[in-house]
C-alpha cells in the first residue's frame, strides 16, 4: 500500500520569505564628493583619460554609496592582507547587525534558526562568516551552515534557492540567508583598466538578511518555483582574478548585450512552466547590476509593460552591492505589503555566467 500526504498537509509545506532587513556600513559619500578624490588617484594620467573616468562616475546612475572603510582609505595604497583584514573585521560586524535586525523584525528567537547561509565574494575568510555568527549570537550547536563564496551578484538569489530546497525537504524549519559584500575592499589602486574603473563607479558595500520558513504559522510571500540558467562559453565575462594585490575585477564589455540576447530564454520558459506570462507578474525584483544592464533590461521589460523602478532606486541610493543588492529591492517591495495573490519575479546575474530566478506569490 503506497503512502501519500493528504492534500491539505502538502499545502502547508510551502516555503515563505518572512522578512528582509538591510544594514549599511558606517562610511558613506555622495558621488559628487568622490570626484575630487579621483584627481589624486589619477594625477599621473593624461587630462583626456581623467575626464573620461569622471564621466563614467557621473553617468553611473549612483548618487551615493556606503563603504566599510573611509573613502580616503580606499584611495590609499594598502596590501591585500590589510584590506582583507578590514573586510574580515567589518563583515562580521555587519553580519551580526543585519541578522539581529531581521530576527527582531520577524520576532524570532535566534535559537529557532535551523539553517544559516552566508553569502560573500569580496574577501577571503576561513572560517566563514556563519561560524562567527553562530558563536556571537549563540545559535544552536546543531544548526546547518552553508557559505556561498564564488557566485558573485547572483549569490543572494542562489542562497534563497538553497534555503528553499532545504526547507521544502524539512517542514517546520527556519533559515537565514545573510549577504555581506564589500566591493571597495577589492579596489585596485594601481589598475587603470576599464573593469576596475567601472566597478569603482558602480559598486558600494552593504549587507542584507532574508529569513525563510516552512513553518505553517509563519507568513510571507511563498516561493512558488526557482530555477538557474547557465550560459555556455561565458566563464570569462565576469568574476575576480586573484593577484598579489588582491581580487582584481573581471568585467566584459559584452555583459549587457549577452544578457539581452538570452533574455527571452531566461524569462518566458520559466514562467510558462508555472502557467504564467510576464503580464501576470506584478513585481519585478531585479538585481541592479549597473546602468548599462538596467537600460538594456528596462528596454526589454518596457516592451512587456513592466517597470523596474525599485531596481533603479536601489542602484541610485546604494550602488551595486553584489549579492546583497537584489535583497534591497525585495525589501522595498515587501515593505509596501503587496496584495494577496500578487506575484513577483526575482532575477539576478553572476559569474559563470548564470541567471538565477525565483517566482514569489503573496
Amino acid at each position: 500500500m503506497g503512502f501519500s500526504l493528504p492534500v491539505d498537509n502538502y499545502k502547508k509545506m510551502s516555503v515563505k520569505i518572512v522578512t528582509v532587513a538591510k544594514q549599511l556600513p558606517q562610511y558613506s559619500r555622495a558621488t559628487a564628493d568622490i570626484l575630487p578624490m579621483l584627481d589624486g588617484w589619477l594625477h599621473e594620467q593624461d587630462d583626456r583619460f581623467i575626464k573620461k573616468v569622471k564621466k563614467i562616475f557621473e553617468g553611473a546612475a549612483v548618487d551615493k554609496r556606503y563603504s566599510i572603510m573611509d573613502p580616503e582609505e580606499v584611495f590609499t595604497a594598502t596590501s591585500f592582507e590589510e584590506k582583507n583584514d578590514i573586510y574580515t573585521r567589518e563583515v562580521i560586524i555587519l553580519g551580526e547587525q543585519v541578522l539581529q535586525k531581521a530576527l527582531e523584525k520577524a520576532d524570532w528567537d535566534p535559537q529557532t534558526l535551523d539553517y544559516i547561509i552566508t553569502v560573500s565574494c569580496t574577501g577571503i575568510m576561513i572560517p566563514s562568516l556563519d561560524a562567527y555568527l553562530i558563536n556571537k549570537m549563540k545559535l544552536r550547536q546543531d544548526i546547518v551552515r552553508l557559505p556561498v563564496t564564488e557566485m558573485g551578484c547572483a549569490a543572494g538569489i542562489s542562497g534563497i534557492i538553497y534555503a528553499k530546497n532545504f526547507l521544502k525537504a524539512n517542514p517546520g524549519k527556519r533559515a537565514a540567508v545573510i549577504a555581506v559584500e564589500s566591493p571597495t575592499a577589492t579596489f585596485q589602486l594601481d589598475d587603470f583598466s576599464m573593469p576596475n574603473i567601472v566597478s569603482a563607479a558602480i559598486f558600494g558595500d552593504g549587507a542584507a538578511c532574508c529569513l525563510l520558513s516552512s513553518h505553517e504559522e509563519d507568513q510571507g510571500p511563498e516561493i512558488v518555483n526557482e530555477e538557474m540558467y547557465h550560459f555556455y562559453e561565458a566563464e570569462h565575462m565576469m568574476g575576480f582574478k586573484l593577484t598579489n594585490n588582491g581580487l582584481q575585477m573581471v568585467l566584459d564589455i559584452e555583459v549587457p548585450d549577452t544578457i539581452a540576447s538570452h533574455f527571452g530564454d531566461i524569462i518566458h520558459p520559466f514562467l510558462q512552466k508555472n502557467n504564467l506570462e510576464i503580464k501576470d507578474i506584478e513585481h519585478m525584483i531585479f538585481h541592479p547590476g549597473g546602468k548599462k544592464i538596467i537600460t538594456t533590461v528596462e528596454a526589454l521589460f518596457s516592451g512587456l509593460g513592466k517597470n523596474i523602478e525599485d531596481t533603479k532606486e536601489v542602484l541610485k541610493q546604494y550602488g551595486n552591492m553584489s549579492s546583497a543588492t537584489v535583497l534591497y529591492v525585495l525589501e522595498q517591495i515587501m515593505d509596501r505589503n503587496p496584495k494577496q495573490g500578487e506575484k513577483g519575479l526575482m532575477l539576478s546575474f553572476g559569474p559563470g555566467f548564470s541567471a538565477q530566478r525565483v517566482l514569489l506569490q503573496w
